[in-house]
Formats: structure tokens, sequence, C-alpha cells
């Protein structure tokens, strides 16, 4: 039986032109009846209007100085170091308060629906914060002019890619069209490539960004680690604060590396070897000055003023989830850090250098996997060798240069940790995250943290780094939606972990602690069985390591080291264990003595 091609029918046949004629009806009739009942409603129909990204002033470098530039979306630690590195490099800058509930209020009003979390916090906070300009007497021309809003963009299966979109709609709705909003992708650079751009992204901008991270991240951890034992409630919070003035003042001091003197003449007839020189100059002040490190020394010495009593019994709580939620400490995760503080955990949080390692780990990765793909497409014989070598050549370059790169900021953070006394945690090798993640999270999806959920919960749990692992993530955040599907997987064959994803939202804070609580009640029961434990295997007293402990000054300071042993998670227990040890070989001493 012959058949006729779609695309061949007759315009006269008459059962499709009948089929056409319905639908056509169909659709006057509801057009008809959709304008009766609007016109009885009173509804007046207006032109849609979609959003466009407005034409943006941009933000020269002769405006640099009566402009401020706005930033934030991390701790107030990291923010105030970065503020002392940009304040270095002569750039007038603020930022801004950590986002609260008004804040999600505002994104909500302004902003798109069905976004998520952090954007409702984040572009509220941005909104809030130029309105109380606005109630301070600042026209709103004046904030236009006089302020620009530095962030981050992204591209990929997550809304963090549409925060520029929201900002800019969010900024237009609530009166501020026009506002500039420098944004700096993920993957790519600032979105200003102008030789005279108002912010110059360049070597010393990376470095002052960088090292105001790193500190922020140790000076963090440590912070953490010992406010859970201070013996003089608050005296943590108080030193911490006096640390970070001190910390941004060495910052903001903190000039970049030029080349002067005798070499400075030497060479101010060849502009290529100056700027070569100025290059080499920068990289080794940046692996051998000593102006980051003399400061965190004396930070170390003012917390290790502060005493402690490590026999308290707490179980340890590895945060982990979305970035942004798993790093802010205010309403934009129920303040959760202070939650679990005040029921009596101790809280590991994330450093941002792990997020950095896994941008160069993915980028690696991404090479790894491309190399030869170009010479596929352009369908290059296997026998033409020059563009073969060629081709491989260029893909270890730029493997060399990441792995370069890779060695080199590890090398700054754990140099910063040991300035800082050595007890913040090393950042988590990159390729042992990708072994342990991969097998129940493709690693090569990105998008959001990709497989790092799945791999930390697995690492902390089975490294007796934990207790207990809580994920934090906005509502609905794809990536981590997925995340928590793998680890039901994960869950179920590693029995002995305690894992709780909790989605945040602006509402909801007693629902999460609720949850957060029963959780931590049983991660608070292992504690003790592993204190109750260790105390039988010992033979010793709590009491008895207290009056120890008492006898050696040393060993109730914060920067006292008495290492991790293996199957022991708690700090209390691994204390206990460190000073059942030293009495028994002060017992042995005085029995040789006499």
């Amino acid at each position: 039986m012959s058949t006729v091609p779609f695309n061949e029918i007759p315009k006269a046949n008459g059962e499709l032109v009948r089929i056409i004629g319905k639908e056509d009806l169909i659709r006057q009739r509801l057009e008809e009846e959709r304008r009766r009942l609007e016109k009885e409603a009173g509804v007046e129909r207006k032109p849609v209007q979609h959003f466009r990204r407005p034409e943006e002033r941009p933000f020269t470098k002769s405006q640099r100085d009566k402009t401020t530039i706005l930033f934030g979306g991390l701790t107030w630690k990291h923010e105030k170091l970065v503020h002392g590195a940009l304040e270095s490099l002569g750039y007038r800058c603020e930022a801004v308060p950590v986002p609260n509930k008004k804040a999600f209020q505002l994104g909500k009003e302004y902003g798109n629906n069905g976004q998520c979390n952090p954007t409702y916090f984040t572009v509220g906070n941005l909104v809030e914060y130029l309105q109380n300009l606005e109630d301070k007497g600042m026209t709103k021309q004046e904030i236009i002019d006089r302020y620009v809003f530095f962030t981050a963009g992204a591209c990929g299966p997550c809304r963090f890619g549409m925060y520029e979109a929201e900002y800019r709609l969010a900024l237009r709705n609530s009166g501020f069209d026009g506002f500039r909003v420098l944004l700096f992708q993920q993957s790519g650079g600032l979105d200003q490539a102008e030789a005279e751009a108002g912010l110059e992204m360049n070597l010393d901008f990376f470095l002052g960004l960088l090292n105001g991270l790193n500190m922020g991240d140790v000076i963090n951890d440590v912070a953490y680690q010992i406010r859970p034992y201070e013996v003089n409630p608050g005296e943590t919070d108080r030193v911490l604060e006096e640390c970070m003035d001190l910390l941004q003042e060495v910052m903001r001091r903190k000039r970049p590396y030029t080349v002067e003197g005798r070499l400075a003449a030497l060479l101010e007839r060849s502009s290529a070897l100056t700027g070569t020189a100025t290059l080499v100059g920068k990289f080794l002040d940046q692996l051998y000055g000593d102006d980051y490190t003399a400061a965190l020394n004396e930070v170390r010495d003012r917390f290790d003023g502060i005493p402690v009593d490590r026999t308290r019994v707490k179980p340890t709580v590895k945060i982990t989830g979305e970035f942004w939620a798993q790093t802010t400490e205010g309403d934009g995760n129920f303040n959760m850090f202070r939650f679990l503080e005040k029921e009596g955990a101790q809280v590991l949080v994330e450093p941002v250098g792990t997020w950095i390692m896994y941008m160069i780990h993915q980028a690696k990765q991404q090479i790894k996997d491309e190399r030869g793909l170009s010479l596929i497409a352009h369908n290059v014989s296997k026998w033409n060798l020059p563009k073969l070598m060629g081709s491989h050549w260029d893909a270890r370059q730029k493997l060399a240069k990441l792995s370069f790169a890779e060695t080199v900021f590890k090398r700054e953070f754990h140099k910063l940790i040991s300035a800082l006394g050595g007890i913040a945690h090393h950042l988590t090798d990159q390729y042992e995250l990708q072994r342990l993640g991969h097998p129940f999270y493709n690693s090569r999806a990105g998008g959001g943290e990709g497989h790092l959920e799945v791999a930390k919960n697995i690492y902390y749990s089975n490294k007796d780094l934990c207790h207990m692992v809580l994920s934090l993530k906005p509502f609905g955040c794809m990536p981590s939606t997925q995340s928590d599907g793998a680890q039901s997987a994960v869950v179920s064959l590693y029995k002995d972990m305690i894992f709780l994803p909790v989605e945040t939202s602006g509402e909801g804070d007693v629902n999460a602690h609720s949850r957060v609580q029963m959780a931590l009640g049983e991660a608070k029961v292992r504690a003790k069985n592993e204190m109750k434990s260790v105390l039988e295997k010992t033979g010793v007293t709590v009491e008895e390591v207290r009056e120890f402990a008492s006898e050696h000054p040393e060993m109730q300071r914060p920067m006292y080291k008495f290492g991790h042993t293996q199957g022991v998670v708690g700090t209390a227990a691994n204390f206990v264990l460190h000073a059942a040890e030293r009495m028994k070989a002060e017992r042995r001493t005085m029995v040789a003595v006499n």
C-alpha cells in the first residue's frame, strides 16, 4: 500500500481542512469568552513587557575615587579581610550586612517567583541596603551614581546562573533602575574587559582576594574549635573581634610589590623586563613574605590565652551542602551554627578553599576528558603527527599550569594554618573525594557542589572526623536534591552514618531546629558512649584528667596539640586518650627515678 509523505499532502484534502478549521474555531471562541469575562470583571488587558537586561553604564577608572564597591555573601570574618584587601588596592568598598528575614521578604517582593532561598536573601539584602542609604538622605540618583555592586555569577543547572538578572529586575522594581552590577563569572572573569575598567582584575586583586579568603577560612575554623570548650563564656568571640580588627588593618596596610631602587633603575629602559621582574617579585613576595604569617602568629598567641576544658563531651557536626547555605551565619540557614553550639555540639565548618580547589580539579578533569576531541571535530587524520603532538602538548601545558596553581594554593593555605597554631583542618584531597563520591554521583556532573556533598559525607564519616553530617541547602535546589537522592544509597551502604539534609527558606526555623535536635540526640548518645568506652579502656576518670590538666597548664590552652586516634571521633575522647598516656608516662618516670 503506497503512502504519501506528510509534506506532500494536497491542501484540498478535506479531512485536513476540517481539522484545521475546528482548531481555529475553538481558539476564536476561547478568545471571545476570555474578552467577555475580562469586560465583566473590569480587567484591563495590558501588553506584556518582558524583562530585558538594561544598557548599563560602565564603572570606569576615573570614577574609582568617588564610587563605593558593595560586596557580600560570605561570613563577616571573610568579608572583613576582603574589605581590607580591596582598600589596600585603593578601592572604596563596603560589605553589606548579613542578610536577615526582612531582606528575604524584599527579595520575594521585588524579584521573580520560584527563585531559591539564597537569591531572595542576597538580592533583597542589596535592596534593603540601598533603601537604608535613601532613608539617610541620599537620593536614588546619588546612590546609582556613587555605588556599584560586585557579585559572582555562574551557569549550568542551577538558579545561581539567574542571579544577575534577579539583581537587575529587583533593582528596577524597587526604583533603583540603572544601578550597576559587576558580575564575576565563575568560569570566566569580570564582565568588564575595558582597559579603563574601574575594577581591575589583575594579579594584585586576585592575590589580595585569595589571601583574605584563606585567612578567613583558617581563623573561622579555629574559632569554631575553641568556642565550645571555652571556660569563660563569650571570651572567644571577644578575642575573635579583636583579632579580626588586627588582621583587617594588616590587609589594609599591605601594598602590592613593585620594583624599586637599583633594580628599577637597571630595568627602566625595558618595559618588558620591568613587567617580568615585577611579576616574579609579586610571586616570590607571596611565597616568602611574612606580613600575614607574622600577624597570624600574634592572633595565635591571643587565642592561646583563652582557657579551655576539653573534657566536655560534645558531638562533632560536619556542615556540608549548597555553598551559600553552608557558609552564611544568619537567617539564611536558620542561624544553624549558633543553634548547634547552643545545643552542645562542636561545629566543623566548610572552608571556601575547598570550593576553589574543586574548581581547579574540575578544570583539570575537563581538559583530560576533552583531549583530542578538537582533532576529531576537524577530521584531523591520525597520521598527522604534527597536529597530534601539538594538541597533546597544548593539553599537557594547560594541565601543568593548573597543577602548579593547585600546589601553590594548597601550600599557601597550609602555611597560614601553621602560622595560626596548626590546629585548623587541612584542605581535603580532591582526588580522594572524587574516588569516594563518583560511584554514587558522577564527578563529571556540574552544577552546585557537584559530587562534593556525597563525597564529603562519606569522607568525614568514614575517617572518624564527625559524629553527624548536616547538609544545608536551599528549598528546591536542584543539584542538592540530586545529591540527596544519591545520599539514600550512601546511607543504606554505610549503616552507622548519621546524615541529615535540611532545606532552608525564609521561614520554618522551628521545624528545622526540631529535626536537627532529633538527629543531634543520636549523635550525643554516640559521643557519650565513645567517651565511656575510652574511660573504661584507659582506667582513668574525667576528674583525674581535669586535675592532671590543671597541673599542666599547657593542656588547658587552645593551641595544645594531642592528635587524633583512629576509631575515636570526639575531641573529649581523644583528649582523654592523650592525657591518659601522659599520666602513665609520668608514673613510669617517677617509678624509675625512685
